[in-house]
Order: C-alpha cells, then sequence, then structure tokens
C-alpha cells in the first residue's frame, strides 16, 4: 500500500537562558555496588517512587530505559509505521535492541472512537487489528508490550490532533475533557501493570507558569488535579509532570524547566506516586546559549542541574527525562548526547539509582530528530543507537503482576524439545521449571505470539500449515504472576509440502564498527504460487555471533544459523518480498552464502 508522507516538525522552542548557574550537591547519593546493577534487572507489578528512585512491587529500583513510539496524537490516531511493518515486530525490536519501556503519545480525539488510518493488512500483518478503533489498537500495543516484559508510560501529547498546545486545555478541550478522559484511560487499565503510569500534559510552555496561583495558568497546580483524577480511578499508577518553560524569569525548553520544584512540589493524596519529567533537545531542534558557550560540552552538567537535575542529586524525587534526541549531524549535537548519557548515569556502576530516560524517538520521521529506525522502518541507526548503549538497563525480569513479598520469577524451562509433527500439528515437551513459591503454569510461544498455556510440560499446537516451520518457546508462570526468561527456542516443521521453493535472500551489512555490526536480509518469492513460509541457512567464515534481531526467529550453532519467518511475515504473494534485520558481533566479515527455501 502506499505510504503516507509524514514531515512532522516539532515546533521551536525559543529561550532567554538565566546567566546565574545554581551550584546543587550531590546530596543522598548512593556509592555504587554491583548490587545496584542487579537491582536494575527488576521491575515486576506496578511501581511507586522513594526519594529519587522508582521501585518495583517487590521495592527495588528500576531504571526506566526506552523510546518514544509516536502516531496516536496524530490524525494517523494510531502508532506510526505499520504501514510497513507488524505492531508486534516493532515492539519484539525494541526490546531486542535493549529498550524496556515504551512512551506512547495519544490526544484526548482517540476517545471519540477514531479509527486508525494507514495500517497494512496484506501478508497476514497487523491482522488481529483489522476493525479495531484507536483505543483497542492500543489495547493490543500494551498487551505485547506486557508479554514480552516491557511497561508502557501513557503520554496524553495533545488536546487533539492539529497540534501542542501550550496549557494542558484549549477552547475546544476544556480542562473538564482532560480531567474526565485521564480518569477513562486510567480505569481502561487499571489492573494491567504493562501501564505503569501516564504524562499528564506534553510540554507545558508560556503563558504556562509554576507556582503563580493563577488556576487558568499555574501547570503545577493543574498537574496535581490531573494526578488526583488519574489516582481516583487507578491509585497504583505513577504520575509524570513535565516543567514549564519559563520560572522567575528563567527559561528553558518547553517542558523542561522544572526550577520551581524546590519551592512548589507537587503534592498528591496517594504518596509515592510523582515522577517529574524533563524534555531536553540538542541544535537540530533549536539554538540554545550554552550551545556556544567557550566550555561546552563541559557546561552542560550545570545547565541541567539547575534546570531539572538537582531533584534527583538532592533525593527530592525520580527524574525521567521523557524526551530527547538529535539527527546527530553536527558535531555539537554529537558531543551534547554523548555529556548527556554520561550525566544520566552509566547502568553498570549505578544500576537503578540513575535518571530515567526515553529517546525521541522510534519512528523515523520526527523532522528535527529522525530515529531510531531509518527511513525504511526497519534498519536501525547503529551510530544513534550506540550513544544510548551505557544508559541502557537489563531485563525487567519479564516479571506482571503484583509480587508482594514473592519477587522472584521461576527458571526458564530447560529441555524444550519438538516430540511429533503432523501436517496440521506440532507436539511439545519440556523438563519443569522451579520456583520459591511453585510454579503455575506455563505460556507456550509460537514466535511472538502466545499460542496456548498449560499447567503440565507438554502441549501440542494444531491448526497448522502444511510444510512450515515453526520456532517455539516456553515461559513458567509462579502464584504471584511472576514470569520467567524464555526458554531456549526450537524450530519445528510440520509434514507435507507447501508447494513452492522459488526463494532470493540478499543479505546486506548496514554497519560494521569493528567490534559489531548490523545485516538487513531481505526475502522475495520468486516462485509462482504463494508461500506460508520461509526459511533460510548460512555458515559464517569466521566467529561473527548474532546478538539480537527482529522480524524472525533464529538459532545458531557455531558458526551455522538458521532463520525462520514469524507468523505476520511468513506469507509471501509469488513476486513478494520482506525483510528481517538483526546485529552481532565482532565484525561483519565476508558474506556468507544464503540459502532459501519457501513452503
Amino acid at each position: 500500500m502506499p505510504h503516507p508522507l509524514h514531515t512532522l516538525r516539532r515546533a521551536a522552542r525559543t529561550v532567554a537562558a538565566g546567566a546565574v548557574a545554581l551550584l546543587l550537591p550531590l546530596a543522598g547519593a548512593a556509592t555504587a555496588s554491583a548490587d545496584q546493577a542487579a537491582e536494575a534487572t527488576a521491575g515486576a507489578g506496578y511501581w511507586h517512587t522513594s526519594g529519587r528512585q522508582i521501585l518495583d512491587s517487590g521495592d527495588q529500583p528500576v531504571r526506566i530505559a526506552g523510546i518514544n513510539w509516536f502516531g496516536f496524537e496524530t490524525a494517523n490516531y494510531v502508532a506510526h509505521g505499520l504501514w510497513s511493518r507488524d505492531y508486534k515486530s516493532m515492539i519484539d525490536q525494541m526490546r531486542s535492541l535493549g529498550y524496556n519501556t515504551i512512551r506512547l503519545p495519544y490526544s484526548d480525539d482517540i476517545f471519540a472512537g477514531t479509527d486508525p488510518a494507514s495500517v497494512n493488512f496484506s501478508g497476514g500483518m497487523n491482522s488481529d487489528l483489522q476493525g479495531l478503533d484507536s483505543l483497542e489498537v492500543m489495547d493490543r500495543i500494551v498487551d505485547h508490550a506486557g508479554s514480552v516484559g516491557m511497561k508502557v508510560i501513557l503520554d496524553r501529547h495533545r488536546p487533539d490532533s492539529a497540534g501542542q498546545s501550550a496549557l494542558w486545555y484549549t477552547a475546544a478541550v476544556p480542562e473538564s475533557t482532560w480531567l474526565a478522559n485521564l480518569k477513562k484511560i486510567a480505569a481502561r487499565y487499571a489492573g494491567n501493570d504493562a501501564v505503569v503510569g501516564i504524562d499528564l500534559h506534553n510540554e507545558p510552555h508560556d503563558p504556562a507558569c509554576w507556582g503563580c496561583g493563577d488556576t487558568t495558568k499555574d501547570w503545577r497546580l493543574a498537574a496535581q488535579r490531573g494526578g488526583e483524577a488519574v489516582l481516583s480511578a487507578n491509585p497504583d499508577l505513577l504520575i509524570f509532570v513535565e516543567g514549564v518553560q519559563t520560572f522567575d524569569g528563567v527559561s528553558g525548553w518547553w517542558g523542561g524547566n522544572l526550577m520551581g520544584v524546590a519551592q512548589y512540589p507537587v503534592e498528591l493524596s496517594v504518596p509515592g506516586r510523582v515522577v517529574y519529567s524533563a524534555h531536553d533537545y540538542a541544535t537540530s531542534v533549536a539554538q540554545q546559549p550554552w550551545f556556544t558557550d567557550a566550555s561546552f560540552p563541559d557546561n552542560m552538567p550545570g545547565v541541567w542541574d539547575k534546570y531539572w537535575g538537582y531533584i534527583f542529586k538532592q533525593n527530592i524525587a525520580p527524574v525521567w527525562v521523557g524526551e530527547f534526541g538529535t539527527t546527530l549531524q553536527s558535531a555539537t549535537d554529537q558531543k551534547w548526547l554523548k555529556a548527556l548519557a554520561d550525566y544520566l548515569r552509566p547502568t553498570s556502576e549505578y544500576g537503578g539509582d540513575s535518571f530515567s530516560w526515553t529517546f525521541w524517538s522510534w519512528n523515523p520521521n520526527s523532522g528535527d530528530t529522525g530515529g531510531i529506525l531509518k527511513d525504511d522502518w526497519t534498519s536501525v541507526d547503529t551510530v544513534k543507537d550506540g550513544y544510548l548503549a551505557s544508559i541502557k538497563a537489563p531485563d525487567f525480569g519479564n516479571g506482571t503482576g503484583n509480587g508482594g513479598d514473592d519477587t522472584e520469577a521461576p527458571t526458564a524451562p530447560a529441555g524444550l524439545t519438538v516430540t511429533g509433527t503432523t501436517a496440521s500439528s506440532v507436539s511439545l515437551s519440556w523438563r519443569a521449571a522451579s520456583d520459591d513459591t511453585g510454579v503455575t503454569g506455563y505460556d507456550v510461544y509460537r514466535g511472538a505470539t502466545k499460542v496456548g498455556t498449560t499447567t503440565g510440560t507438554t502441549y501440542t499446537d494444531t491448526g497448522l500449515a502444511a510444510g512450515t516451520s515453526y520456532t517455539y518457546a516456553v515461559r513458567a508462570r509462579d502464584a504471584a504472576g511472576h514470569t520467567s526468561a524464555p526458554s531456549a527456542s526450537v524450530t519445528a516443521t510440520t509434514t507435507g509440502t507447501g508447494g513452492n521453493t522459488g526463494c532470493k535472500a540478499t543479505y546486506t551489512v548496514n554497519g560494521d564498527w569493528g567490534s559489531g555490526f548490523g545485516v538487513d536480509v531481505t526475502v522475495t518469492n520468486t516462485g509462482t504460487s504463494a508461500a506460508t513460509s520461509w526459511k533460510l541457512t548460512w555458515t559464517y567464515g569466521g566467529d561473527q555471533k548474532i546478538t539480537n534481531m527482529w522480524n524472525a526467529a533464529y538459532t545458531q550453532t557455531g558458526a551455522s544459523v538458521t532463520v525462520t519467518s514469524t507468523d505476520y511475515n511468513g506469507s509471501l504473494a509469488a513476486g513478494a518480498h520482506t525483510s528481517f534485520g538483526f546485529q552481532g558481533t565482532p565484525a561483519a566479515g565476508a558474506v556468507p552464502a544464503v540459502s532459501c527455501t519457501l513452503s
């Protein structure tokens, strides 16, 4: 289907920065340790705050290290890129790259039953989204994110799809509508701890004020009203509160000035719920005085301390940099991103005792920042992604549910084996997992799709296509709702034949930085009839090792690699093609000969 032209531009942020820097002590700073780094693997259940840390249901510190995926706030009324990709493949790719949270912007328009635009349903892509309205599609995104161990922060980005507003209300969307819709969306996800919080309004700016007392302009007072509305419907959620543009005559980025928190903190009836959110950008968005300071980039920690960093450093509350991004085209922007990543504290050293963040953006169609994905909506900008490597966090542990006193997930099931196949079924068995409180069940996944649950250690998947390869993994669950890491995967091929063997695969190295490499692979059906699945094999000539893959499933034994299609991209009409990508280590080496078969 044709791709719509999206050339979104973020409005330029004007500033008049104050000349006096504030010297802020590192009050309450914790001593780094290996234990802290280990704690970043937490994340089960709903979250709350204590001092500057975000804690999971077991009181372990967690670090939000995520990505913005925009679109619901636009006239498409759905996350962008679904004209090119299956939504599950997008989320799986985010996870494989080490992002553990999705910030999902929306506008109040979606509460009116809007229909998503530009979603591709060809070849089985996004098939389970057909006939759904925008909120129902959001449900599917949230559910899949939760199933792979990711969390979601919902971001009320705009009152309507027309554009950003300075205040949290407009003539067309009054405060009463804002509050009512915050309650609706909070209630919608009550009991679903994949959604951990709501960002009340994106980038308040002049004439919005902080602490001025004018209820029509004071964003701090409005945030308290909005936070109470959310908590009245779902008291488990975190309340993310952005800054303003100007406080006490000192201006900064829209939503990025939190200087007023020291004097006027946000106070809610439910304790341990407020997380302050800053936005910060580079010169590809707008110029700022600090970029041309003679001491740049050494001056940047002082700038960030003044506007928002002091909140974390003085142990007042957690700070989440909800947006930051750049095209990375200028040397200034490169220095800025390096300095910011260092300021946010490396995960290996500080673990969950760190600033949280979600990068802007996953989408390549953000006009003044670009994205982690390139314009084909599949290839990864490995240079940009590489700047974030030190501040990504380990897995949350893929846990769901409120663990109470039980904070340990079961062990991963071992010994997953294919015990039989027919033309339409695959039978599996595995060894029982262990857990401190006992395993209550197992979830069986075919690719990224959960196809069944069982309390035993065997399962038969039915209704499959003949002569087709499928990849399976199993996760264990305990009584507290914790979910194990996945088992090692196995691939099974049903009996019979799919009747099509014409296949071509193109293996293209898209980046090689010495210690790692990225590859795009295109699979084309060169036969005369449709195929239901595809399979590739190759053997490396060196010590190359695949580290993560999206849009396909793989196994690697030594130098030998086998790649199989997913449920959403295996179907290929005659002449059609699909693609997947992966990253590996160390250097790319020679391009291997790839064998390709269809069925």
